[in-house]
C-alpha cells in the first residue's frame, strides 16, 4: 500500500485549515465500547489500569482499532466515521475512520453482538510486549512485516489483541523483503550528523532517503527514518530516557506518539520540508506568528505512519504572507528562538535531533509521576479542556566551540552570551506531556508563541 497523493487544490485546502472540530460525540462513543470491553475483558481492564499507574497513558491513546457489530455503524457515522480510503480488511469487514479527529479505527463486523468483539492495541513490537507479559501464543505476521497480530486473551467471546505496524494501515498481514528492510535501515543508522557545511549534510540526508525509497517504498523508508530519530533524541534526553523505561515495561515503546519537532534555520528549511515530501507526507497548517514571536511553522503528516511533524524556523513581521515551506529564506545575522538554537546544537535532521517528541497521556497523571522520578515539568503553555501541554525542564546540552565562535563572529550573540553558552551549554531538548479530549487533531498558536518565546536559550541560565 502506498501513500495517497494530495491534488493541488486538496494541499490548499488543508494548509489553510486551522480549525479542527471537537468531536466529542465520537470520542464519547468509542470510550462508552472500550468501557464496555474492559468489562467484558478482564486482561485489558487490568491492563488499562496498569498503563495508567505505571506509566501515564491512557488505553484509548494505545487503541489502534475496535471490531464493533453492525448495530454500532449507524451511530459512528452520525458522528462523524466514514470509509476509510485506504482500507484494506478482510471481506466481510468494513473499515471505518475519522478524518477530523485522533481517534481509532472500527472495524464493522455482521453481527448483532451487544459488546465489541475485539480490540487491538498497538504497542511499537508485539514480541517486546509478549516477553514482558509471559504471553506464549503465537504471533500472526512475519517479524518485520507490515502488520503482526498476537492474542493476549480472549474472555467473555471478546477477544484482546496486540499489533505491530510497519508503513500499513490496513489488517492483512505479507511477507517481508527482510534483506531490502535492513539495508534501508543501516543507510539512515549511520549516516554523518555532523557536517561543517549543513547544506551539504542536508544533500546527504536527501540522497539517503531516496536509496531507501529505491529498496523499500516511501512509506516503510519514513517509518525506518522516524524509529531512528526517537532513538536518537530519546538517548540525549533523561526524562525521555525514563519514561522511554517506564512505558518499556509494559512493553509498549513509543507507539503513543502525537507529534515530532524539528529545528531549521532558515537556510535549511526548503530542504528540510524536501525530505518530509520525499518520504510521503502532506502539507497540513500552516503557522505564520513573524508579528507575535518571530517565528513560522509548517505542519504535515504521513497518513499510512500516521506520522506528524511541528517544523520550527524564524520568520520576520514581513514575511508572514511568504510560502516558507516552498520559497527559500534568506540567511541572516540576527536570530530568533529557532535560529539561535540551530547555531547552538545544530540542525535536527542533522547533529541537534529532534527538539521534543510529544506523546499522548494522562496529563496531571504523568506530570506528578514523572516529578515523584525527580523530572519537573514546565508551566503548561496550553490549558483548555480539549488541549493539555507542557514539556519537561530541559537537557542541558554542551555547545561545541566551533559553533560558538561562528555565532559570536557574525554579531548573533554578545561575549556573555558566548561566555554561559560555553561554560555552561545551553537547553537542548524536551520531552513532552500532551492530552488531547474530544479527537482534537490541531494545535494552538498562540501557546506555542509562548512556549518559543519561554525556551530562547538567551532566556536561560544554569542553576
Amino acid at each position: 500500500m502506498t501513500t495517497t497523493t494530495l491534488d493541488e487544490h486538496q494541499q490548499t485546502a488543508e494548509e489553510s485549515r486551522f480549525e479542527w472540530p471537537l468531536c466529542y460525540d465520537a470520542e464519547n462513543f468509542i470510550l462508552s465500547r472500550i468501557d464496555a470491553f474492559t468489562q467484558q475483558n478482564s486482561s485489558a481492564r487490568e491492563l488499562s489500569a496498569r498503563m495508567r499507574d505505571e506509566t501515564g497513558t491512557l488505553i484509548l491513546d494505545w487503541t489502534d482499532y475496535l471490531l464493533l457489530p453492525a448495530s454500532d455503524e449507524e451511530v459512528l457515522r452520525a458522528t462523524g466515521y466514514t470509509d476509510d480510503p485506504l482500507a484494506d480488511a478482510p471481506d466481510a469487514q468494513k473499515q471505518l475512520w475519522h478524518p477530523g479527529a485522533m481517534l481509532p479505527r472500527v472495524l464493522i463486523a455482521p453481527t448483532n453482538a451487544k459488546y465489541p468483539l475485539a480490540l487491538g492495541i498497538r504497542p511499537e513490537r508485539v514480541a517486546d510486549f509478549a516477553g514482558v507479559h509471559g504471553i506464549t501464543n503465537d504471533i500472526e505476521g512475519a517479524p518485520l512485516s507490515r502488520f503482526r497480530r498476537m492474542l493476549i486473551a480472549e474472555e467473555n467471546g471478546a477477544r484482546f489483541e496486540a499489533i505491530e505496524r510497519r508503513a500499513y494501515r490496513g489488517y492483512m498481514p505479507a511477507e517481508p523483503d527482510v534483506k531490502s528492510y535492513l539495508s534501508a535501515r543501516e543507510l539512515w543508522q549511520s549516516r554523518r550528523r555532523a557536517w561543517d557545511d549543513d547544506l551539504r549534510g542536508m544533500k546527504d540526508g536527501l540522497e539517503r532517503i531516496t536509496k531507501m525509497i529505491e529498496l523499500v517504498g516511501r512509506d516503510l523508508a519514513c517509518h525506518l527514518v522516524f524509529e531512528e530519530e526517537r532513538r536518537y533524541w530519546q538517548k540525549r534526553n533523561r526524562a525521555a530516557t525514563e519514561q522511554k523505561r517506564r512505558q518499556d515495561s509494559l512493553g509498549l515503546g513509543w507507539a503513543n506518539h502525537d507529534h515530532h519537532t524539528f529545528r531549521s534555520s532558515r537556510e535549511c528549511f526548503v530542504d528540510l520540508i524536501k525530505a518530509w515530501e520525499l518520504l510521503g507526507f502532506h502539507r497540513r497548517e500552516r503557522y505564520y506568528a513573524g508579528k507575535e514571536a518571530g517565528w513560522g511553522a509548517q505542519i504535515v503528516e504521513q497518513p499510512i505512519e500516521g506520522i506528524i511533524i511541528f517544523n520550527d524556523v524564524d520568520l520576520n513581521p514581513d514575511e508572514v504572507e511568504v510560502d516558507f515551506s516552498r520559497k527559500p529564506l534568506p540567511s541572516q545575522p540576527k536570530l530568533g528562538t529557532i535560529g539561535l538554537w540551530c547555531g547552538l546544537h545544530g540542525e535536527s535532521f542533522l547533529e541537534a535531533g529532534m527538539h521534543h517528541l510529544e506523546c499522548r497521556f494522562d496529563f496531571a497523571l504523568l506530570r506528578d509521576q514523572l516529578a515523584s522520578e525527580n523530572i519537573n515539568t514546565m508551566k503548561p503553555f496550553s490549558d483548555f479542556p480539549f488541549l493539555k501541554q507542557a514539556f519537561t525542564e530541559g537537557e542541558r546540552w554542551h555547545v561545541r566551540l566551533q559553533r560558538a565562535e561562528r555565532l559570536r563572529a557574525n554579531g548573533s550573540i554578545t561575549e556573555p552570551q558566548f561566555q554561559e553558552f560555553t561554560s555552561n551549554g545551553a537547553i537542548g531538548s524536551h520531552l513532552e506531556n500532551l492530552q488531547r479530549k474530544g479527537g482534537f487533531k490541531g494545535f494552538n498558536q498562540h501557546a506555542v508563541s509562548i512556549i518559543i518565546a519561554e525556551t530562547d536559550p538567551r532566556n536561560q541560565h544554569a542553576h
